[in-house]
């Protein structure tokens, strides 16, 4: 019984710290003002064609912003992405783009090698590194450049608020984005202070991307460069902050087969990134931490009701309240549900699959080809 109601309390307390660290961050604005003597270089890595990709990438095309550039790399020119790279060039002649074709990657990190290609490319101090997937409004460059006003600041992570495609999986996925994983952002933040980055978009100074080797620091990492960049430049020294910013991660539909291997390439991967960290996962999962202690314990059914209701508003709290993005009560449940499962089978085995290629994970979170 006394167990039961220590690890009723333990999620408690955690949907609470998440409550109160998104109260936080939406209270956070940025004191500076836009300068548009900032330049920025925006660097797009391409593989086919995304859901919605046209428009994802016309968004940056869209910017009220002078001074940026924007840099696409593929690795062959018949890729599908080309076609459309080429046709919104052509659109927006006033913006400064090229397109690059890399070859095959030289390491298991595709992703990481395009980005290295553009970053030799690029002519700007400050580097944007954004997904194809990721859409955002006509103010994200004058936003970054006020955030960049502060001299310290060498790093940022953008929050991402999830939307889904017309596939019941990627429904449930973005109802997990937009609660639980941001939940857990804001709080790691709020606990330790960003030492690390997450997501889709992060902006870095040049000179800090050098200063940790080039980008090709991280190209032994899959799903997991982006936490990595942000560790590291943290332990260099460098102001990683969470941007105030949230863009927009399209994910675009699956199936259930292929959204469930990206969710356990993500598990066993977030679990050598921090293992510690995830362990303590466990009492981020609320309502499913509670139901089975209420199955084991039946007299602590009565203090479910608790359970249910700080869970609902962390997930308003973060979901609508940060994001602006809705909650889909009705799949909830479910979700936490499937994310506990997959936080479980995130213990058991090495072996992760991307694009098509298996990989085999190493302890620190390095791959290498599977034999």
């Amino acid at each position: 019984m006394l167990l039961a109601a220590c690890v009723l309390l333990g999620c408690w307390v955690y949907c609470m710290l998440a409550i109160a660290a998104a109260m936080r961050h939406a209270r956070a604005q940025c004191p500076f003002i836009c300068s548009e003597s900032i330049r920025i270089s925006i660097l797009k890595p391409l593989a086919g064609l995304d859901e919605g990709l046209e428009e994802n990438l016309r968004s940056f095309f869209e910017q009220d912003y002078a001074q940026y550039e924007l840099l696409f790399a593929v690795r062959h020119e018949w890729d599908p992405a080309v076609e459309v790279v080429r046709r919104l060039a052509l659109e927006f002649p006033g913006v400064r783009s090229k397109l690059l074709f890399t070859g095959e990657p030289p390491y298991p990190h595709a992703k990481v090698f395009s980005l290295q290609c553009m970053l030799e490319h690029s002519q700007n101090e400050l580097v944007v590194m954004s997904d194809s997937d990721v859409r955002v409004g006509k103010d994200f460059c004058s936003s970054l450049a006020a955030e960049f006003s502060d001299h310290r600041l060498g790093l940022v992570t953008c929050p991402y608020r999830a939307v889904a495609g017309s596939a019941f999986w990627s429904k449930l996925e973005a109802v997990g984005m937009n609660t639980d994983f941001h939940a857990g952002l804001f709080t790691a933040v709020m606990m330790e202070g960003t030492r690390f980055a997450v997501g889709p978009t992060i902006v870095a100074r040049k000179h800090v991307l050098t200063a940790l080797g080039g980008i090709e620091r991280v190209k032994d990492y899959l799903s997991s460069e982006d936490f990595m960049l942000g560790r590291i430049a943290a332990e260099l020294g460098f102001v990683v902050r969470l941007s105030s910013y949230v863009v927009e991660h399209r994910i675009g539909s699956e199936s259930m087969a292929k959204n469930f291997e990206h969710r356990l390439r993500w598990a066993r991967t977030t679990r050598r990134s921090r293992p510690w960290g995830y362990v303590g996962q466990f009492f981020t999962h609320a309502l499913p931490v509670g139901l089975l202690t209420c199955v084991m314990v039946p007299r602590c059914w009565p203090v479910l009701i608790v359970t249910v209701l700080l869970r609902a508003v962390s997930a308003w709290m973060v979901s609508v309240r940060v994001l602006s993005a809705g909650v889909p009560w009705m799949l909830l449940p479910l979700q936490d549900a499937v994310g506990f499962a997959f936080w479980m089978a995130g213990f058991f085995g090495r072996s992760i699959s991307w694009r098509g290629q298996r990989y085999t994970l190493n302890r620190d979170g390095t791959v290498q080809m599977a034999g």
